[in-house]
């Protein structure tokens, strides 16, 4: 869908799942938990107003379900008035030295799933497991995690210019995560990665709350949105509080509601617009009521795009 066709009603704003977890109470994987765990917890998404997901594999990974289940899942989703936004895979780098075939195969599983699921994203990245460290942190992003290897590159530019190709050929479209220390860890690597994958199914995910977070110096989120949103086709939207203390050194940073942070969203999503930016948002946030702050940041969202389409579409 075009950015004209889309109204700030319609336009694909998902809640991410990761607030859930993915173990039931019993410590099964949710994969084998009960459907009626899974509509229990997309129920209270849909109670606070929000009617679309994203089913990250992270919390429930579609890709490793057998048909049977899948059906289910699809069952449940209709029965709670839900569809879904886009599809994610967290922590699942296809060049991970260990599982990055898996990887490579469960991301070809999500292109084939996502039509029929009415999905036009799969969101990719090359971020890895949490270390000890990050898991003992207070933040996870406060302790330094994997650093992606310059002997892998290519190899990542092939594997993501494979899954362009079959993205294309089922009518969607892939998107990479942007994420700190990995290939597109900053907006000039990214767009630079993209370049040489040189696919027009392949896209960037501007979530650059994984950087403005960090307590290190990270170029200004006004130069690095210029940069990247005329190649983004998908967006995994946050906020932090950012502060940085020249006397002594010390960063400071915390998750906030969208339009409380370091980020100047309305500006940005205006901006966004203005490139022609059509893809959906999934929402993301840590800490607190996280699911209730996503559903605050899914409203703030329609309320911006409302704002800058009426805008818009008056100056025609």
């Amino acid at each position: 869908m075009s950015n004209a066709a889309r109204t700030a009603e319609n336009w694909p704003i998902g809640a991410n799942m990761l607030s859930f977890g993915n173990t039931a109470a019993d410590g099964r994987p949710l994969q084998e938990a009960s459907s009626a765990l899974w509509a229990s917890q997309l129920r209270q998404v849909k109670q606070l107003g929000v009617d679309q997901i994203d089913p990250t594999d992270a919390w429930l990974p579609l890709a490793k379900l057998s048909d049977g289940r899948l059906e289910e899942f699809r069952r449940v989703l209709d029965g709670e008035g839900l569809t879904l936004s886009s599809i994610s895979m967290t922590r699942s780098s296809v060049v991970d030295r260990r599982f990055g075939e898996q990887n490579l195969r469960d991301a070809h599983r999500f292109i084939d799933l996502a039509p029929d699921f009415g999905v036009s994203i799969v969101n990719v990245g090359f971020m890895q497991g949490l270390t000890q460290a990050q898991k003992d942190a207070i933040w996870f992003w406060l302790a330094d995690g994997h650093h992606d290897t310059p002997d892998l590159r290519s190899l990542a530019i092939e594997r993501i210019r494979e899954l362009g190709e079959h993205a294309s050929e089922r009518g969607i479209q892939v998107s990479l995560e942007m994420y700190e220390d990995t290939y597109i860890g900053t907006a000039d690597e990214a767009v630079s990665f993209l370049n040489e994958v040189n696919h027009e199914a392949v896209g960037l995910n501007p979530d650059l709350g994984n950087l403005v977070r960090l307590h290190r110096e990270v170029e200004p989120w006004q130069s690095m949105f210029e940069k990247v949103l005329p190649f983004s086709n998908f967006w995994h939207i946050k906020n932090y509080t950012r502060d940085f203390d020249p006397a002594t050194g010390a960063y400071f940073s915390a998750p906030v509601p969208l339009k409380y942070g370091y980020v100047n969203y309305r500006n940005v999503i205006r901006r966004a617009l203005d490139l022609g930016y059509d893809g959906p948002f999934c929402c993301e946030h840590y800490g607190s009521d996280s699911l209730g702050v996503i559903a605050e940041n899914v409203q703030y969202i329609r309320q911006v795009l409302s704002s800058a389409l009426a805008e818009s579409s008056s100056s025609k």
